[in-house]
């Protein structure tokens, strides 16, 4: 148990390879997908709610709206709301100030980050559930949301809930974020898939699956070029054609490699080895007169979203 105020980063995730099967009953699709955390990071502290007359807790996230969305909307906000009810946790309502630095609907996870950083950090402030309590509840906040529990590489099967650790990249692995001034909803880009008809048997699925364990099982930064797709791309350039434009910017700096993050649109460049982030940050700059701004990040680990006391508390 740590006493509050406490504070949390939220990585972004990209997938590093992501390989999409039919719909099962409960409407989400089988894949195999590595999840990888970046440095692009929303900021979360958890207190006290400070108004004593509040009745339940609250999320303020500036830049979302004011009021922010409901608990059915808001991922964190349902994150403490399962936590509370899986452990009995049974404290005065509290405050969660989310800084957010990660594109809202942009393929980055941010809202899934959010929601497993605030389990952390309810597992902190509580002293209860271990982590296979927190995956456990984070199962039923979404796909996303299991793998970013415990920031790092994690090869992720089923509908995203079926984790295998794999090793941290032992050289660098720097990114180059492009974000793109228009939103995509996961679900549209899925049900976008669904029209296409392009999706893979669970063999292939499987091919997927040992090819990349075996890929990256030594800690390289990337597996090879022809893993290094997304099955949601063409449903996500279908859907904003903003994406193709994009993807020539990167393709024009160095990076080893341009694609799509996760269900889009932002576009990501990737750059490995001992000078992959400084290459990451040298593009970056090559397009500071891009609007959406690029971004660049590096590759982090669960060190990187670790749990510690808040200095200070965040005004607004």
């Amino acid at each position: 148990m740590n006493p509050l105020p406490l504070h949390a980063l939220a990585p972004a995730k990209i997938n590093l390879g992501l390989f999409v099967g039919p719909a099962r009953a409960d409407g989400r699709h089988e894949l195999t997908t590595v999840m990888q955390s970046i440095s692009l990071a929303d900021e979360l502290t958890l207190q006290a709610a400070p108004d004593p007359e509040v009745s339940g807790d609250v999320v303020v996230c500036p830049g979302l709206g004011d009021p922010p969305p409901p608990p059915a909307e808001n991922l964190a906000a349902a994150a403490l709301a399962a936590f509370r009810a899986a452990t009995g946790w049974d404290v005065p309502p509290l405050r969660l100030h989310i800084v957010k630095r990660t594109p809202v609907a942009a393929g980055l996870g941010g809202g899934s980050g959010d929601a497993a950083a605030a389990l952390r950090l309810a597992a902190a402030a509580s002293g209860l559930g271990d982590h296979a309590l927190l995956e456990e509840i984070a199962r039923t906040l979404g796909a996303d949301v299991p793998a970013q529990v415990r920031p790092g590489r994690w090869l992720a099967r089923g509908a995203g809930e079926e984790l295998e650790a794999l090793p941290d990249p032992i050289v660098p692995l720097g990114v180059l974020v492009l974000p793109i001034a228009h939103a995509l909803s996961t679900a549209a880009v899925y049900a976008q898939v669904d029209r296409i008809g392009l999706l893979r048997g669970q063999a292939e699925l499987e091919d997927a699956h040992r090819a990349l364990v075996d890929a990256l099982a030594d800690g390289s930064p990337l597996p090879p070029a022809e893993l290094l797709h997304n099955d949601l791309e063409g449903a996500a350039r279908a859907l904003c054609p903003e994406i193709d434009a994009a993807l020539v910017e990167v393709r024009e700096t160095d990076a080893d490699a341009a694609l799509v993050s996760g269900s889009g649109p932002t576009v990501l460049g990737l750059f490995a080895g001992s000078r992959g982030p400084a290459r990451a940050r040298a593009a970056s700059r090559a397009l500071a007169e891009r609007v959406p701004a690029p971004l660049a990040a590096d590759a982090v680990g669960m060190r990187f979203a670790g749990v510690t006391p808040a200095t200070s508390l965040p005004a607004g």
